[in-house]
């Protein structure tokens, strides 16, 4: 069983962590040269803000929303990172940091993920400031799907979805594009769309010698560690 951790915007809440006036305001940062837009809060993604959108596109709308513009700080950015990568090491034996903003968390033998999952999120944001959603399933690519649909407030517990207290999963995956799914590129997207059924739901139930993308394997396989690629 894995959780993965993901801060939420990440930059973004970085930036609001020190300016509590900014709560509420849309926040956007900005790529090294101030020339594309890498992180944005809530309520700048609701303003129709793209990630990776020039920002000479959107200085006007952003200027009407009275948002707050920030070029990066990734001295800051790092700093936290490794607050919070501190914090989720007391909860796991082993982890994987995937990114400066994700992290892994083997739970094997884990009785109650959904309640450990909640601690997490609370002690994280206790203890850092930074808010994260968990998303806790059997391989990581489910981890990593429950982690968005916990973003999404798609989960009965706030922050935190454990797949296997999902309904329906089956139904869930029927409504995945594929090319969303972790490690599936563009072109395998554009032939499962083609096909007469959506490649998560067969590969869910397929095996490894059945499905040709590698994450098919990865949505029924064996969990794997979290030392090394993420199989």
């Amino acid at each position: 069983m894995f959780a993965l951790v993901d801060c939420n915007n990440f930059y973004a809440s970085c930036e609001r962590l020190f300016r509590p006036c900014l709560e509420g305001r849309p926040v956007v940062v900005l790529s090294n040269n101030d020339g594309c837009v890498v992180a944005r809060s809530n309520e700048a993604k609701a303003l129709g803000i793209p990630m990776g959108a020039p920002y000479f596109k959107y200085a006007e709308v952003l200027r009407r929303a009275d948002a707050a513009v920030f070029s990066s700080n990734y001295a800051l950015y790092g700093d936290l990172s490794r607050r919070v990568m501190q914090v989720l090491a007391g909860f796991a034996p082993r982890i994987e940091v995937y990114s400066i903003d994700e992290c892994f968390l083997d739970l094997t033998g884990v009785r109650e993920p959904t309640a450990l999952g909640l601690d997490i999120a609370r002690t994280v944001r206790r203890w850092t400031g930074i808010p994260v959603a968990v998303g806790i399933a059997p391989t990581k690519t489910l981890a990593k799907l429950a982690n968005r649909l916990a973003k999404k407030g798609q989960g009965p517990a706030g922050p935190v979805l454990d797949w296997s207290t999902l309904p329906d999963p089956d139904a869930v995956l029927a409504a995945v594009p594929v090319e969303d799914l972790w490690g599936i590129a563009a072109r395998s997207g554009a032939r499962s769309a083609r096909s007469a059924s959506p490649m998560p739901w067969r590969c869910a139930r397929r095996s490894r010698s059945g499905c040709a993308p590698p994450s098919a394997w990865w949505l029924s396989a064996s969990p794997g560690s979290c030392a090394g690629k993420p199989v």
